[in-house]
């Protein structure tokens, strides 16, 4: 058993790219600064590259106390033995009771890799994080102020919550968009602490000699408007419909999953628990049955409107306005409306 140190910091994993922080861990600062509050600890990022020291500002303006900044030319390009080691030492040195991490490419490469090295437990993909009390069955004893490490399981069927009381830190990884994003305040400042970097060019396994980045097609994190289309529309043409309704509203085409394992578009346009979390003013599901594993990406929007010929189909459990009807006489109805702003 590891000894727990109760109080430790919350930490987040502040992951970036050539000197650009992705949105996610900006995001976690916003659920990390929370559950800090609640614990009464200080809340801290970790920011490892070379010459990214200019990037604390923002972690600082989303809520940051503090910055553990680790600066080194090998740290350069990300690799995940030495971004690995670094985390490791640092989580020896200050002990923080939890880890967050993006559920993005570069998260989903280094948490395992901490988390073995540390002996610790991960949770994956979670989609809300709480504190509270944990009483083991058999014992009876009482866990205070746990990190609640809540996601889907069994695939998306029912929601788990994990909890680790004795190998700390705890760690989750959380995909991104689940969290909000914090209000940015300029004028925030924290306590920044520089580590050094004990690597040494053993510790790079790989040499990397090109680099080939492509952009998203749509970025439906961004969109106030999204129409989504799910297996019920049956074929990339009709999805035409989808498109033309997004295009009206000003808005960008999302799809379920199993809209994309059909072929009618491209994993880019997936909403949900594998595609990406959502959060509208407005979301339209046409022809889209609602189950969890989408539901989980989208039941934050501010509206949802569903279309679907089955009354007893699950979106209608999440929509604020349903409709029941084929999306075929549905649409182009709707396409009509707005047109001719009736």
């Amino acid at each position: 058993m590891i000894n727990v140190n109760r109080e430790g910091e919350v930490w987040v994993f502040a992951e970036q790219q050539q000197g650009t922080l992705s949105d996610v861990p900006l995001e976690l600062l916003s659920k990390g600064r929370e559950l800090a509050r609640t614990l009464g600890v200080k809340l801290a990022a970790v920011l490892a590259g070379h010459e990214v020291k200019t990037l604390a500002a923002d972690l600082f303006a989303c809520g940051a106390d503090k910055v553990y900044l680790v600066e080194d030319p090998l740290l350069e390009d990300f690799q995940t033995i030495s971004y690995a080691k670094i985390l490791c030492q640092l989580i020896t040195k200050h002990k923080p009771q939890i880890v967050l991490y993006g559920a993005t490419p570069i998260g989903r490469d280094i948490a395992p890799r901490v988390a073995s090295a540390m002996k610790a437990g991960l949770t994956a993909d979670c989609t809300d994080l709480q504190i509270g009390d944990f009483t083991e069955s058999k014992t009876k004893d009482i866990h205070k102020d746990l990190l609640l490490q809540i996601r889907p399981a069994f695939g998306g069927n029912i929601i788990a919550t994990i909890v680790n009381p004795d190998r700390w830190p705890q760690m989750a990884t959380v995909r991104e968009g689940v969290m909000p994003m914090p209000e940015r305040n300029g004028k925030c400042t924290g306590e920044l602490v520089a580590e050094k970097a004990a690597l040494s060019p053993e510790d790079l396994a790989l040499e990397i000699l090109e680099r080939h980045r492509t952009t998203r097609k749509v970025d439906l994190k961004a969109s106030r408007v999204i129409v989504s289309g799910g297996a019920g529309v049956g074929s990339k043409e009709n999805f035409r419909l989808v498109w033309d309704l997004a295009h009206c509203l000003g808005g960008a085409v999302g799809a379920s999953r199993a809209a994309v394992d059909l072929g009618f578009i491209d994993h880019d346009h997936q909403v949900g628990q594998t595609g990406t979390t959502v959060r509208p003013a407005l979301y339209i599901a046409v022809a889209l049955s609602g189950a969890i594993q989408h539901a989980a990406g989208m039941s934050g929007a501010a509206k949802i409107v569903a279309v679907n010929n089955d009354p007893e189909a699950p979106i209608f459990q999440y929509a604020h306005y349903g409709i029941v009807g084929d999306f075929q006489d549905v649409l182009p109805k709707m396409i009509k409306a707005i047109r001719t702003k009736q």
